[in-house]
């Protein structure tokens, strides 16, 4: 099989990219999606994402390795199908597989027999080769392994990142059988330098878990310290610094507002819920998530503290919140302690704006439906506080010397600081 033609599921965050690193491979890749936005915009050349020009779109537009879709029945015409569709939380803060079910069962119908289906998006072990193998098998009476092939390959697509892409990143690939695995193998080659194999799907995706699950603790770690050495008066950043420089056994890791984006403040809890099957319990990594999801109550009191020094209340304030984004110089909003924090200040009747300069404006989100639309405003201190939640390069450079107004920097990243500027 030389995996010359294949669909790709989810064009946002990971799909998009995905696709279009096979499209620059030589392959032709059929982009499906159930958002019509993004489809027009493919087939017009046009990137939806910061981080992707719409000369890069284009070019394969042009060499007709790249073409989007709403007609899942199109998968009949290809050899592999990647699935990148969400995996949130739901209401509940329990996993919400529907976007991979609905997938399955919209492709299962015009799944031919040879075709490698690999799930990317991250899940708990046991995904695979329970739920998603039988939506395939029920809806196309076809069976996993034999008339067709079935693989996980969690996505490692890193948002802004310079020092490493798509291509130079390793694959993890874990298939249900050999043959699977030897064809998964085969087929990120394709586009990938490096593909490493595991024994079973089942790893693979423990894997994912594993790499998220270490940057919520450690990160929790640093946010427990901070609030230490904050009462201590001693800066967590400058500790953390000093610290990089011992050459082994020590990884650097920053405090902040509370997690963000799609991956780390939401896949671990996949793993907590799917051990509690087993009689096991995850402390830690719930412990874990209860100071990471804290951090945005510790920045409240330093906001209140900043405001009643200026004999300002919080109700009635007017403040500007630096950084939408849920990470530097991205345009990734997802699950952004930003929308914590303005609604967090709102409820206490605060009237609160945003600057950032990759969010121009709000979309929609499942979580944050009431701020879609709401626009990026200058930068003034025009407002009785400036609160920074995202260390964009902008700000790190921006010049607030001459402010008036308290500045609190939640990411301890303005060079240029004003007389009242309070690192939170």
């Amino acid at each position: 099989m030389s995996f010359d033609r294949i669909a790709v599921i989810g064009l946002g965050y990971v799909g998009l990219p995905l696709s279009l690193q096979f499209a620059r491979s030589g392959v032709s890749v059929l982009g499906l999606d159930t958002d019509e936005s993004k489809v027009e915009s493919i087939k017009a050349g046009e990137s939806y994402l910061k981080h992707f020009s719409s000369e890069e779109i284009l070019e394969q537009n042009a060499a007709g390795r790249f073409t989007a879709s709403m007609e899942f029945s199109s998968v009949r015409e290809v050899e592999a199908i990647l699935i990148c569709v969400p995996t949130p939380l739901d209401e509940h803060r329990q996993p919400d597989l529907s976007f991979v079910l609905d997938t399955a069962n919209a492709i299962a119908p015009h799944l031919s027999k040879g075709t490698l289906v690999s799930l990317e998006s991250t899940t708990y072990p046991g995904t695979t080769e329970n739920e998603l193998r039988e939506a395939l098998e029920v809806g196309s009476g076809l069976e996993a392994g034999v008339d067709f092939h079935l693989a996980y390959s969690p996505e490692r697509e890193d948002p802004g990142r310079v020092d490493a892409s798509m291509k130079t990143i390793p694959k993890v690939v874990g298939g249900l059988t050999k043959r699977c695995e030897e064809l998964a193998e085969r087929l990120y080659l394709r586009a990938i330098d490096c593909v490493h194999c595991v024994s079973s799907c089942r790893v693979a995706e423990a894997t994912k878990l594993l790499e998220n699950i270490f940057r919520s603790v450690n990160i929790a770690l640093v946010n427990e310290l901070k609030v230490v050495y904050d009462a201590m008066g001693i800066n967590v950043h400058e500790v953390i610094t000093a610290a990089g420089t011992k050459p082994f056994g020590f990884m650097a890791f920053r405090p902040g507002p509370g997690l963000g984006g799609h991956c780390i403040p939401i896949d671990p809890f996949y793993l907590t819920w799917k051990a509690r099957e087993f009689g096991r319990h995850t402390r830690f990594i719930e412990l874990a998530g209860e100071i990471n999801a804290s951090m945005p109550d510790y920045v409240i009191g330093k906001v209140i503290a900043a405001l009643n020094k200026e004999g300002k209340a919080v109700n009635g304030a007017s403040i500007l919140l630096l950084g939408l984004a849920y990470k530097a110089d991205v345009d990734d909003c997802r699950e952004s302690p930003s929308f914590v924090l303005m609604d967090n200040l709102e409820t206490r009747g605060a009237t609160v704006d945003y600057n950032d300069p990759n969010v121009p404006v709000i979309p929609e989100t499942r979580e944050h439906a009431k701020f879609a639309g709401r626009k990026s405003v200058p930068i003034s201190d025009d407002y009785d506080l400036l609160l920074l939640v995202t260390d964009h390069t902008e700000y790190e450079n921006y010049d607030f010397s001459a402010f008036s107004v308290p500045l609190v920097d939640t990411r301890d990243c303005v060079n240029n600081r004003p007389a009242k500027y309070l690192s939170a």
